[in-house]
C-alpha cells in the first residue's frame, strides 16, 4: 500500500472567492479530472490534508471548499440550511470548474454531495460518500420521547441570546473538542493538536456562535432515503464501522439500492469511526483512487477491494 503524502493544514494554499457578498475559502491542487471535497460540521478544508495531495498526485484537480459559516469562510448571521450550501457548491462549480465533477464528502458534506449528485446531475460525474449524515439535524420522529424532550431544551438554550454564547464557549474549548473527538475516532493517535486546532481556531471568529446556533436549530433537510432513488450517477459509499454518530446500521439503505440495480458500491472500514478519511487515510485514499480509475476506464466502477 502506498504511503500517503502528508501536508500540514498551514501549508495548504488558500484562495478566496466572493459568493453572494461573502468571502469563501477554498484550495486547489493538481491537474486532471475535477474532484470537490466537502467537509463535515465544524470542520474545514484542513480535514482533507491527508487526502488532497494523494488525489492530486494521482492525476486529479482537487478542490476543497469551506462551507459558508465554517473554516476560513465568512460567518454571516444567516439561516443556514443544506439548500444554502448546495447553492454555494453549484455556484462554485460554475465559477471554477465547468466540467462534470465527482463530489466527495464526509458526514454533512457527504449528504451535500448526495444532494448535488441527485439534484444537479448536469454538473456531477459521481459521488463518494464517507459516513454520510442522515440529515443536518435529527428529525423528531427519529428520537424517543425522553431524548426528544432533552434535545428540545438544548435547542432552546443554544438559540437563546443569553445562554447561547455561554454554552458555545463551553463546547468550543480545546479539552472538550478533544473529548468529543475521542468519542468518534477509534484511533486516539489520530487526534492530534493540529486536528484540535483545525476545529478550535474557526470557532474564535466573529459570528461563529450564531452559525452554531443556526445550524443546530435548522431543518434536517432531505434524507438519503428520499434522494437515493433519484440518483443517476455512480456512488461509492465508505463507512467507518465504529461510528457512534452515524452508525453503520444506517448504511443498509445504500446496500439495498445496490441490490435494485443502482450503481452504488459500499465498503466498510474496520477500526475507524466517523472520519475514516482522516483516521485511516491510506485505506480510504486507495479505495477512492481505485473506484475513480475504474469509473474512467469502463464508465461503471467495479466493487473496490481493500488490500
Amino acid at each position: 500500500m502506498t504511503t500517503p503524502l502528508l501536508i500540514s493544514t498551514n501549508t495548504i494554499e488558500k484562495h478566496f472567492w466572493t459568493w453572494q457578498g461573502h468571502q469563501i475559502q477554498y484550495t486547489s491542487m493538481g491537474t486532471g479530472k475535477p474532484l470537490v471535497l466537502i467537509h463535515g460540521f465544524g470542520a474545514s478544508i484542513g480535514h482533507w490534508r491527508k487526502n488532497i495531495p494523494v488525489l492530486a498526485e494521482a492525476g486529479y484537480q482537487v478542490f476543497a471548499i469551506d462551507l459558508l459559516g465554517f473554516g476560513g469562510s465568512d460567518k454571516p448571521a444567516l439561516d443556514y440550511t443544506l439548500d444554502l450550501w448546495q447553492q454555494q457548491l453549484k455556484d462554485f462549480w460554475h465559477a471554477h470548474i465547468q466540467e462534470p465533477t465527482v463530489f466527495i464528502g464526509n458526514s454533512i458534506g457527504a449528504l451535500l454531495s448526495l444532494m448535488v449528485v441527485t439534484n444537479e446531475p448536469e454538473i456531477a460525474a459521481g459521488g463518494i460518500l464517507i459516513n454520510c449524515a442522515g440529515g443536518l439535524n435529527h428529525r423528531p420522529d427519529e428520537l424517543n420521547p425522553p431524548l426528544r424532550l432533552v434535545m428540545g431544551m438544548f435547542t432552546k438554550f443554544v438559540s437563546s441570546k443569553l445562554t447561547g454564547p455561554l454554552l458555545f464557549n463551553l463546547i468550543r474549548q480545546k479539552p472538550r473538542i478533544r473529548r468529543t473527538l475521542m468519542q468518534v475516532y477509534r484511533d486516539r493517535e489520530a487526534i492530534t493538536e493540529e486536528l484540535v486546532d483545525l476545529i478550535y481556531t474557526p470557532s474564535c471568529d466573529p459570528g461563529a456562535q450564531q452559525v452554531f446556533a443556526s445550524v443546530l436549530t435548522a431543518p434536517p433537510g432531505p434524507s438519503p432515503t428520499e434522494l437515493l432513488p433519484k440518483v443517476e450517477h455512480p456512488l461509492l459509499v465508505i463507512w467507518g464501522e465504529d461510528d457512534p454518530w452515524t452508525p453503520i446500521a444506517g448504511a443498509a439503505i445504500y446496500q439495498q439500492q445496490s441490490e435494485t440495480g443502482k450503481d452504488v458500491e459500499f465498503v466498510s472500514i474496520a477500526n475507524a469511526g466517523h472520519c475514516p478519511h482522516d483516521e485511516k487515510p491510506e485505506a480510504v485514499n486507495q479505495l477512492m483512487l481505485q473506484w475513480l480509475s475504474n469509473m474512467e476506464k469502463v464508465g461503471r466502477p467495479a466493487i473496490p477491494q481493500q488490500s
